[in-house]
This record gives C-alpha cells, structure tokens and sequence, in this order.
C-alpha cells in the first residue's frame, strides 16, 4: 500500500485553485500599490507615539533618571518591566522559524516572515531600556569588554546585565541573519517585476540571486545552520533574563524555577503577538488563503500549551512558598495576591492562565475575532506577570521603615507608548516593502498542501487505503478458505 503525500484529513495550506503566477501576483502587490488608508492612518499614529516616545527619552537624558518616580525603595520600575516584556514577544519570531522549520512542520510557512520581522522589531525596542535605565547614556562603553584603561572601572563579568548585553546582541545578529536568508529569493521576484528606482533598490537587496540550483543549495544549508545556532539561543537568551531576579537574595526572586518558567512565558506572550499582527494583516492585505484558519487554530494550541505551563509555574511558585517555611518568602506571596498591587496580581492570572483555556473550544479556537481579543488579553497579562515580579518584590522589602508604593511617572509612560510607535512604524514600513508571506516557501508547499492539490492527494490515498483494504480482505479470505480446506 503506498501512502499519499498529504493526510486526507489535513486542511489545505494555500486555498484557493492557486497557480505559481497567482501567487506571485498576490504577495506581491501590497509592495507595488500606492498605499491604503487604512495603512496611512496606522502609519500617522504610530509616527505619532514614536515623536512622544522620543521626546519623553530626550526628557530623560537631559533632566535625569529623576524624571521617572524611583525610589531607594524600588529602582526598578516601568523600565525593566518593559524591557523584559519585549524581550519575551521577540521570541517568538525565531522559535515559529528555527524549530518549526528543523521539525519539517509546513504550515509555518505563512506565519514564520511576519513572525521573524516581529522578533527584531521587539529585540530593538527592548534594548532601548537598559540604555535609558543606565542614566548617564554617555557613559554606555562602560558595558563593553574592551582591554582595561580606565584603571579599576572594568566591567563587572558577574552581572547579570552584562550577560543580557551578549546575549540578546547575538540573538539579535542571528535573527536578523535568519529573516534576512529567508527575504533574498523574494526581494529578487520584486525586482525582476519593478521599474526605475525600486528595480535599482531590490537588485542590491537581492545579493544577485538568480535562483540557480546552487543558490537554492547554498540557501537551504545557511537556513539550517541558523535554525540551529536559534534554537539553543531561544532558550538560553530569556534564561539568562531571568537570572536578572533569580541570583539576588530577594524573596519573591530568589527562585530556580524562573528560567523554565520564563522561556515559557516568552513563547506564550510572542505567539500572542503574532496572533495579533496576523489577524490585522490577513485582513487588510487580503490574505486569508495563504494565513488560513488552520494556521490561526495551531498557533491557538501553541498558546493553550505554553499558557498551561505558565499557569502551573504561578502554582508550583505558591507551593514552594508555602512548602519552604520560609516566612519571608511566604509573605511575598501573601503581599502579591492581598498587597496594594493586587489589581495585577488578579489581572495576571486572569488573562494568562484563565483566558487561554477557553482555546480547549475547537469553535473559539477557530473564531479569528475572539482569537484577536484574546492574543491582545495574553499581551496585558504578561505585562501584568512582568510588573508583579518586579514591583511587588521590591515595594515590600526585609525593612517595614523602607516600604515603598510605586506609580510611573508621565515620562515613563511616554517611553513605553514610544515604544510601541517604534514597533509598529518599523512593521508598517517591513509591509509596504518586503512581502509579508514567503512567496518562494508557499510555491514550495503548493504541490502538496495547496488546495487543489491537497484534494486530489487526499482522494488517491483514501483510493490507496481503500484498495489496500479490500487486498487485505481477499487474502484473508484466502487464508480463511485454506484453513478450512486442511
């Protein structure tokens, strides 16, 4: 019996009767039309954040970190909130692309290009933080490991901070090296379509390609390569964040489960993310047969899982506490759930363990709208998880003289809101001039998970199956007869 190229019961990966020309002509033009109004209007307010943004970090730098409402109490605030909460949505990107495509999975193919621009959108957003938090930006090449000349003022190696700078700078350069790969072959379909100034653009981000067998080899192997120097860096980049909080002595952080739980979190919070960039986009740029619900439902059961891990991460931290003994970590707990920041707490652990349950639903799981308002749920969870971890643990110290209550100030907002204008200008920009779905990776899955295709494939297996059935029956009835003549 010989098996089919497809599973008779897999959806289709590209609907629609489509053709390699079709599929050109599709992803490319939202590169070639004069832009809509609806990317305009996106485009003028995310301009807009960013000029906040940028004003409220000129503020910071000229005045001082005292601009922003820290204490001696709690010198982490809004900051490292957010810096920890980029750094997890830029994970995502890498992990949809690396593992997915070492695992052979083929529906990442529409997803995987949006979701790699996501990661070094978010990596660039997040490395804006500890720049800023450091004060005195002038004095920022006292983080690099350069030979010593300034006498005793080496930088510390034992730092955590320190470990973040190599890591996320790494993570940064193979991602970009990944999502860069992957854009050669369709920069060089964009250029032999364009005229004048983009034919002259598109030629030198094609680095020639000319899509000859060698180049096609060469693409694969660097693809694997980079899958598998990001496979190791997805885990270990959000790790060594962690260690931020888990090698203090502080209640609250002082805690070996942060590293597991936090890669957790990070994969939870960017396929959210992703979620949220992919519903808007398929709409707008009408691509829902090459985003189907099918990749919408699997990315929602990626979710399910991570979220349940998070969920358990939450309980197994409260057990341990409870189980410890140990009377100032058990009031750590005790002040995150019933504190002056309980709002977060609840806010937490409603949007990220309770809300993804609901994608056990194979109807909800399946429904775009809810899956965008839930994606956007997920997202203010892990903002909230962020916050409680650092403002809750630092608000309550070993001192009741030196409690403290942390509000952000206007400009610490304004970084943030700034922040998102920076993401959402440089996605909006990535739209308009790269296509948003990898043109060479669908034409490479049409002959088997395209929808004609698909069809056909599924009737000759079950044909297959049903032959090979009816084989069987007729030697076993052979069998049977031959049996009963001894």
């Amino acid at each position: 019996m010989g098996a089919g190229p497809t599973s008779p019961i897999r959806e289709p990966l590209v609907q629609g009767h489509k053709t390699y020309h079709q599929i050109t002509e599709d992803l490319c033009s939202p590169t070639e039309r004069a832009p809509s109004r609806a990317w305009t209007m996106a485009f003028i307010v995310a301009l807009m954040a960013l000029t906040f943004g940028v004003t409220c970090i000129i503020i910071t730098i000229w005045v001082g970190i005292g601009t922003w409402r820290l204490n001696r109490t709690i010198g982490w605030g809004w900051d490292i909130t957010n810096f920890v909460w980029w750094i997890g949505i830029g994970h995502a990107g890498t992990l949809i692309s690396a593992i997915l495509l070492l695992f052979r999975q083929k529906w990442r193919t529409g997803v995987n290009r949006a979701a790699e621009a996501m990661t070094i959108f978010a990596v660039i957003c997040a490395a804006l933080f500890p720049m800023i938090h450091v004060g005195r930006i002038w004095v920022v090449f006292y983080f690099f490991p350069y030979p010593n000349t300034r006498g005793p003022l080496w930088p510390n190696f034992n730092s955590p901070l320190l470990w973040d700078l190599f890591a996320i700078s790494t993570y940064f350069t193979v991602s970009l090296l990944f999502w860069y790969t992957g854009l050669v072959p369709d920069f060089a379909t964009v250029r032999d379509r364009a005229k004048g100034f983009r034919k002259k653009l598109y030629t030198f981000l094609a680095f020639g390609w000319t899509g000859a067998a060698k180049h096609w080899q060469r693409h694969e192997a660097l693809s694997l390569v980079l899958a598998g120097l990001a496979t190791p860096l997805v885990l270990s980049v959000h790790t060594i964040v962690s260690f931020d909080f888990a090698t203090s002595v502080i209640p609250g952080w002082h805690t070996t489960i942060f590293p597991p739980y936090f890669v957790a979190g990070a994969i939870f919070s960017g396929f959210a993310m992703v979620q949220t960039l992919m519903v808007i986009t398929r709409k707008v740029l009408n691509l829902q047969e090459y985003i189907t619900i099918g990749h919408i439902e699997s990315m929602n059961k990626i979710i399910l899982v991570t979220g349940t891990i998070v969920g358990v991460a939450y309980l197994t931290e409260l057990f341990i506490a409870w189980y410890s003994g140990y009377v100032y970590e058990q009031f750590a707990f005790f002040n995150r759930a019933l504190g002056p920041y309980w709002w977060s707490y609840f806010g937490m652990m409603a949007c990220n363990v309770l809300s993804p349950q609901l994608f056990w639903s194979k109807k909800i799981r399946r429904n775009v709208t809810m899956t965008f308002f839930m994606s956007i749920f997920v997202n203010i969870g892990m903002w909230f998880e962020r916050f409680v971890i650092i403002a809750t643990t630092l608000a309550r110290d070993y001192l009741p003289s030196s409690w403290s209550f942390y509000v952000p100030s206007l400009v610490e907002i304004g970084i943030y809101v700034g922040t998102l204008g920076i993401f959402f200008t440089f996605y909006l920009i990535f739209v308009r001039i790269a296509p948003v779905v990898a043109i060479a990776e669908i034409k490479h899955i049409l002959k088997v998970a395209g929808d004609q295709y698909a069809k056909t494939n599924a009737t000759t297996t079950m044909e297959q199956i049903e032959s090979g059935n009816m084989e069987l029956e007729v030697a076993g009835h052979g069998a049977h007869h031959g049996n009963e003549h001894h």
